[in-house]
């Protein structure tokens, strides 16, 4: 292939990827920056059972948190427990607030930061109320391009969140646990500054 076909068809990639840009800037039109503080990819359910008896371990070799993960529409997080589950494609991301562990840490009285992984929450935002995200379409983009999500149902916290984070904690996470998503579009987001628009 010469250097000018290569050329051509590059200029052809990024016109597309700029008018696809400004469709979304069409879309969503409200521009909040962020930062996506904790990224979470798990193969295993791991709080089953009674929570006094603890979470089952992470499976050797696993690497929960993350630095990146790559998002599939319709499917999820690759590798996730919740990735191609059908029952659960109008769920299979969970995306909560930092500004909600920083406050339930502060009321009840816990000296030391939460383990953003003890949520389960797949991707962890500051910046933005992400329990108002329920029944909104938003993206996010960290600099490989918008990854495009519909807001549903809320995520509710359940009472592992006494053994995993503190006790109360299940109690003071109620109305902030965050939001239940569905993937449109296909993506990258890593750790660092976002930009989310809804």
């Amino acid at each position: 292939m010469s250097g000018e076909s290569a050329g051509a068809r590059s200029d052809v990639g990024a016109e597309r990827a700029e008018a696809a840009s400004a469709a979304e800037r069409m879309l969503l039109p409200v521009e909040h920056p962020v930062e996506i503080v904790h990224l979470l990819v798990s193969s295993l359910h791991r709080y089953e059972g009674r929570p006094a008896d603890g979470p089952l371990p992470v499976p050797a070799g696993e690497i929960e948190s993350r630095t990146s993960v790559e998002v599939r529409a319709g499917l999820g997080i690759v590798g996730d427990r919740y990735f191609g589950r059908g029952a659960h494609k109008r769920a299979a991301v969970t995306v909560m607030a930092a500004e909600s562990l920083d406050a339930v840490q502060a009321e009840l009285g816990v000296l030391h930061p939460f383990d953003p992984a003890a949520t389960r929450r797949n991707i962890l935002l500051r910046g933005v109320d992400v329990d108002a995200l329920a029944g909104v379409p938003f993206s996010l983009d960290s600099g490989a391009g918008p990854v495009l999500f519909q807001g549903h149902r809320p995520a509710n916290p359940c009472a592992w969140m006494n053994v995993t984070l503190a006790p109360g904690a299940h109690k003071a996470l109620r109305g902030r646990g965050g939001v239940r998503c569905e993937t449109l579009s296909d993506g990258v987001l890593r750790l660092g500054p976002a930009v989310l628009r809804l």
